[in-house]
């Protein structure tokens, strides 16, 4: 059973449509006005093997925080959805991703309970038209709509650009394990049976 989402969220400050397939090739079609953000999903849905289409039409001209905080919610909604019931997931992922200076941590779990740790202080106010401190945004809304246990730690950085860049990709690689399939897995990885 394909694990995918369609979502579609509008308010008076973004209109999203945002299309997910878990179990992809890493092909991904986006455009939401900031061109670094565009980068950053990409290289998320190539490093976790997720098909990724979004487009977003939001607020520019007052900043890029509605755009960059409702595209969370919508990217944790999907996935939410598109992971239905968790069976015989692995549930727990982790990566340390390099990225030349950079070297980031991420450590998922999709337990159902949202809890969101960033440990990370950018050098530079600003990426390609990316306020950096709309990264922290970003996750927090993924995690909380996600309903996942989210940690981000940066072991090491100097480049804003790398960092953020090996945030994305790590979170792609911890997330692409997590929702792996285990033949040992019957039902949900839980002693309370439930997700």
């Amino acid at each position: 059973m394909a694990r995918t989402a369609n979502i579609t969220r509008k308010t008076k400050e973004t209109d999203i449509n945002l299309s997910l397939t878990i179990d992809g090739t890493g092909v991904s079609e986006v455009n939401t006005g900031i061109g670094f953000f565009n980068h950053m999903l990409e290289g998320f849905s190539k490093h976790g093997f997720f098909d990724l289409t979004i487009s977003v039409n939001g607020d520019l001209e007052v900043d890029g925080h509605h755009t960059v905080e409702d595209t969370g919610i919508v990217l944790g909604t999907a996935i939410k959805e598109a992971l239905g019931d968790k069976d015989g997931m692995k549930r727990y992922g982790s990566f340390i991703l390099p990225m030349d200076d950079a070297l980031c941590l991420c450590a998922v779990d999709l337990c159902g309970r949202p809890y969101f740790v960033f440990d990370c202080e950018f050098p530079v106010e600003q990426v390609g038209g990316l306020d950096t401190e709309l990264v922290k945004e970003f996750f927090y809304a993924v995690c909380y709509s996600a309903g996942m246990n989210l940690h981000i730690k940066m072991l090491h950085g100097s480049n804003a650009h790398h960092m953020i860049e090996a945030m994305f990709k790590a979170f792609a690689k911890a997330l692409d394990e997590a929702v792996s399939y285990d033949e040992r897995i019957k039902g949900v990885l839980s002693t309370k049976g439930a997700l």
